[in-house]
């Protein structure tokens, strides 16, 4: 009997050990401890988060497509938090045309080329504040963020522009057409620049030990700005009697606002380790 009661006592202070100390079977600690990272994943994939054609004042700023959100905790309810995108891009298209005067048959071809570039750069810091009992923790924070990019094309091309071709078969790519005769050698779209400042309300089920599942609701100062564009066009120029080429511009943009950034909520998994 009295065998059968410190086992009782045992098991019993165990249950109310790990109760109190919120571990697993294992003994692994179910919330996360200090000095532990984190990475966060998109636990909603039917959710479209950024957009690459430049900055907007607002998106969803937690779980940004192609963006690293991650953590590190300075102790068991605080953590400083990041989130980086570093991305560069390169392409290259080919495509034939028939060579210029050529009396072959088939005719000769040449080679035109469209080569692409991009950039894309996000990164963003903040302080995370947790406070809860149990299993859910709740939490909230600051964190400011800024975003690069730029999109660059050229075009070569393998028949030259001259008084006995004066308008050139150079319809490979479609969008380098301008006009009748005159085509886009360069383009240049505005670089691109967001900045934003936002503070954050959230919550973190622990499902499983160092695994959770989260939803976060911000608000924030945000804005986006893309600068003037350029293209190079090239064209017949009757009075020199060769190729001339121009350049036109196109305006920028920018835009501004205070509001909440993600009204439906960002839906996430984390991982501690």
């Amino acid at each position: 009997m009295r065998k059968l009661m410190l086992t009782v006592a045992f098991v019993s202070a165990v249950a109310f050990a790990n109760a109190q100390t919120m571990t697993s079977k294992e003994g692994v600690s179910i919330l996360p401890e200090s000095g532990d990272w984190s990475i966060s994943v998109d636990a909603a994939p039917l959710g479209t988060f950024f957009r690459d054609s430049g900055p907007s004042a607002f998106s969803n700023q937690y779980l940004e497509n192609m963006t690293i959100v991650g953590k590190m905790m300075t102790s068991s309810n605080s953590a400083i938090r990041g989130k980086v995108r570093i991305g560069f891009g390169s392409s290259s298209q080919d495509a034939f045309t028939d060579a210029s005067g050529s009396t072959a048959n088939p005719p000769a071809t040449v080679t035109d080329t469209k080569k692409s570039s991009e950039m894309n750069i996000t990164l963003g810091a903040g302080i995370q504040k947790y406070r809860g009992k149990g299993r859910v923790q709740g939490y909230y924070g600051a964190e400011a963020y800024i975003m690069l990019g730029s999109d660059n094309t050229d075009y070569t091309y393998g028949n030259a522009i001259s008084p006995t071709y004066q308008a050139p078969d150079r319809a490979n790519f479609g969008s380098n057409i301008v006009g009748p005769g005159t085509y886009v050698t360069k383009d240049k779209s505005g670089s691109s620049f967001g900045f934003g400042v936002r503070g954050f309300l959230g919550a973190e089920y622990f499902f499983a030990a160092k695994m959770s599942f989260g939803l976060e609701y911000g608000w924030g100062l945000g804005l986006g700005s893309t600068g003037e564009g350029e293209a190079t066009v090239e064209s017949f120029n009757a009075t020199s009697g060769a190729a001339s080429s121009a350049t036109v511009k196109s305006g920028g943009s920018s835009n501004f606002g205070i509001d909440v950034d993600n009204a439906s909520g960002s839906v996430f998994f984390s991982f501690y380790f």
